[in-house]
């Protein structure tokens, strides 16, 4: 999630709109920088982003489509234009720690853990023409 964040902060909504909706169709990866270890390169990457490594995370990516329309569907209540919408923050930090035991043979268990995210967006209206 954090590495998804870090790709469309600054953009338009439309414009984040369509890079989510290209990774959720495996068209287009997102760049890992911090979370890299043996990840392999993509094609393409190193052309737009100045970064070879890269990964679709396709759940995240819905994740966060849905959490901009959202966004936008806010701001157009507000009586803001959504085309002129800009992301100007967004943020991934750690969620709840889900711990779930996975039973074996012989009466053991195997832990299974999945962290979560929380996501903070704010989008701006700039003015165009």
């Amino acid at each position: 999630m954090r590495e998804v964040t870090n790709v469309i902060r600054g953009l338009k909504t439309s414009e984040a709109k369509k890079i989510l909706n290209d990774v959720i169709a495996l068209k287009q990866p997102i760049p890992f920088k911090r979370y890299k270890g043996k990840q392999s390169h993509k094609r393409g990457l190193a052309d737009k982003y100045k970064w070879p490594i890269g990964r679709y995370p396709v759940k995240a990516a819905r994740y966060l489509l849905k959490l901009i329309e959202q966004v936008e569907a806010n701001a157009e209540n507000k009586g803001l234009d959504k085309e002129k919408l800009v992301i100007v923050h967004i943020a991934a930090h750690k969620g709840l720690t889900l711990k779930r035991w996975m039973p074996r043979a012989f009466g053991r268990s195997t832990p299974r853990f999945r962290r979560t995210s929380h996501v903070e967006i704010v989008v701006e209206e700039v003015g165009g023409k």
